[in-house]
């Protein structure tokens, strides 16, 4: 395989299918092949790498693990997390994240963290930090509505720190988000976007090489793609 390549890691609990449509958009004219794969190999032999993720953090960091498919039995977090290593796509991610641009979505950036409050679940630890739920019960919104949990919509953006994924997105653009926990990232200096929903929360993280979302980019229209292309041109 070419390193001129795009992993879309599939572990069975990405939204591959639009994800994967997104980035073969963009990635016409780049030189780029756009890989869909749940094999080691060609995670390490892609020059970029993306992580997409959804449901509950638990089950995409145990499919991580096993790359079985995702109606398997769940069980235990700290059970699967003692067996890991025989499968190799976690380490190949790893591997990826210490050497090449690595994009994070949705989950898929949740799990680049310490650690999730959702069922007590260890991440990946390559940004120091913890995932919270979002505390909104009984809460009111301007408009006099309830919060609602999960976070589900249309919102605007702030780009805490300049990045050059976001390159042509303008600032408090709007976003689609999807989810009921959120990263709390120790060290500011990580935090690249924020949200208001209740409160201001980091809605990207970013660290050398690694640049991850909360919120959608390819359910977010026109500046979604935008981010999409700016990660597969990005020369971190």
């Amino acid at each position: 395989m070419s390193n001129r390549t795009v992993a879309v890691v599939d572990y069975g609990m990405g939204n591959l299918r639009s994800v994967s449509q997104a980035v073969l958009h963009v990635a016409e004219g780049t030189g780029l092949t756009v890989v869909i794969t749940s094999r080691p190999e060609d995670v390490r032999a892609a020059e970029r790498v993306v992580l997409p993720g959804q449901g509950a953090m638990r089950d995409c960091m145990r499919e991580l693990d096993n790359h079985q498919p995702a109606g398997a039995a769940p069980h235990h977090m700290a059970d699967c997390l003692r067996e890991m290593g025989h499968s190799g796509l976690r380490e190949a991610v790893l591997e990826a994240a210490a050497s090449k641009p690595l994009m994070g979505v949705c989950v898929g950036m949740q799990m680049l963290l310490d650690h999730s409050e959702e069922q007590d679940t260890p991440g990946l630890g390559l940004i120091p930090g913890r995932v919270r739920r979002f505390q909104l019960e009984g809460r009111l919104q301007a408009d006099g509505s309830r919060f609602k949990v999960p976070h589900m919509g249309w919102n605007q953006v702030r780009q805490t720190q300049p990045h050059p994924i976001w390159a042509g997105v303008p600032d408090e653009a709007y976003f689609y988000f999807v989810h009921s926990y959120y990263a709390v990232p120790e060290n500011a200096a990580h935090s690249a976007g924020e949200t208001d929903y209740g409160g201001s929360f980091t809605c990207v993280v970013a660290r050398d090489n690694i640049f991850a979302s909360q919120f959608h980019p390819e359910k977010s229209a026109a500046h979604g793609l935008a981010l999409y292309r700016n990660f597969l041109l990005w020369k971190p």
